[in-house]
């Protein structure tokens, strides 16, 4: 058998003990062949077993699977059988099969098992396909193995925007799912102008996940364009007993709440509070957690109206018998106006969010995107936060400063 020299990212991904790893990798990272590896090795360190490959498309299975694995088993020297459609299976004598698969119609994966699985570029599924896919090729994961490890599923991809392996492997994964990311630039065997000739035809966002393997929004129009996650990030944390600035959005059963801190000209976001039930909750919730701190109140200046829990009382009134400052305009400015000021703050380095206090935030900064109208995706329910970061954003740090006597701050 050959030597084999995986890339650190590939090494990681095929030896780990995660029962569904994920490795989620830039273009000419080496993704597909680290699939295949992982399959290989796997089927020969569990004999008597079978495992499934699978990839979207019966296409991709006859032109790159079928004479990649090919190659790769005759680099390592393993005797093998190739069965096409309609059975379309590898037979490694004495080890057992790895059925090949593909996912664009998932109501067809039934009616054979295998103990482990390998699935290739999941992500460039719609979100509800590849979520019915994965379940399916789960179901058919339950071979039992003779010395006992679990069962494993792997998937390799490429980051498709936040879609089904983001919301799976990244934003909330459970017990047993890990992600390992990987650089094009981990593949040291790439021509030496691979990476440049993809930052010749990508923009940047895209070249994020392309050439880094990162989740970012592959949709155009996306409101907060400036917001960078690296680049906009803050390792503030909330101080002992000083100022904390609190823009807040008001909704029915859905409050929302986001905390800065002023540094000199920087401001930092540092907590968040979602879903809260209404306005008396808010402050509640704001008091103790933060008894000992000034607060000034950034709030929709449609609270100053706006009844929520007393015909007698507004939300803003309510927030300043609280004792709060608060500082609001008359009106609230127009959304195109908010939407600048927070996108030049980003870019002028004065606007920096704790992505790690503040998760919802950041996500929803990089998401939330525009509707067919125009405006900002309400539909989406990625919208409630920033309304409540940006508000404190556009009364200190407006673009175009609105005519002083409209400029008016409620100050309790």
């Amino acid at each position: 058998m050959s030597e084999v020299y995986p890339t650190i990212p590939q090494f990681n991904y095929i030896t780990t003990k995660a029962r569904y790893p994920a490795l989620v990798a830039g273009f000419g990272s080496g993704k597909t062949e680290a699939a295949i590896k992982r399959a290989i090795f796997g089927k020969l360190a569990n004999p008597g077993t079978d495992r499934g490959f699978y990839a979207p498309t019966y296409d991709l299975i006859r032109m790159i699977a079928f004479p990649r694995f090919e190659a790769a088993l005759e680099e390592l020297g393993v005797s093998y059988r190739l069965y096409k459609s309609p059975l379309n299976y590898i037979q490694i004598e004495g080890y057992g099969r790895i059925y090949f698969r593909s996912m664009d119609a998932p109501h067809r994966i039934i009616g054979y098992e295998h103990a482990d699985a390998d699935v290739d570029e999941l992500d460039t599924m719609k979100k509800d396909d590849a979520a019915y896919a994965w379940r399916q090729i789960v179901a058919r994961n339950r071979q039992t193995k003779i010395n006992g490890e679990s069962n494993t599923i792997g998937v390799t991809t490429t980051p498709e925007g936040f879609k089904f392996v983001y919301e799976t492997w990244k934003k909330d994964p459970k017990e047993g799912y890990e992600i390992i990311q990987a650089p094009t630039s981990s593949n040291p065997h790439l021509p030496s102008d691979y990476i440049q000739s993809l930052k010749d035809i990508y923009p940047d966002n895209l070249l994020s996940a392309y050439l880094e393997g990162q989740f970012v929004n592959l949709q155009s129009g996306t409101v907060y364009n400036a917001y960078d996650r690296i680049r906009c990030r803050s390792d503030e944390k909330v101080p002992q007993n000083e100022l904390l600035c609190i823009g807040m959005d008001f909704n029915v059963t859905n409050m929302s709440a986001v905390v800065y801190i002023v540094k000199g000209a920087e401001w930092h976001a540092v907590d968040e509070f979602k879903g809260i039930y209404d306005t008396p909750a808010m402050i509640r919730v704001i008091k103790d957690k933060y008894p000992n701190h000034s607060i000034r109140i950034y709030p929709d200046a449609s609270g100053r109206s706006r009844k929520s829990v007393d015909a007698s009382i507004s939300d803003i009134s309510l927030l300043e018998d609280a004792g709060f400052r608060i500082y609001a305009n008359k009106t609230n400015p127009f959304v195109k106006d908010r939407i600048m000021a927070t996108n030049n703050a980003f870019e002028k380095g004065r606007l920096f969010v704790n992505d790690v206090a503040c998760p919802e935030y950041a996500r929803c900064l990089e998401q939330l995107a525009y509707d067919a109208n125009g405006t900002p995706d309400k539909k989406s329910n990625l919208d409630h936060l920033p309304d409540a970061g940006t508000y404190p954003i556009a009364f200190e740090l407006p673009v175009i400063k609105p005519v002083a006597d409209l400029r008016v701050r409620f100050v309790r």
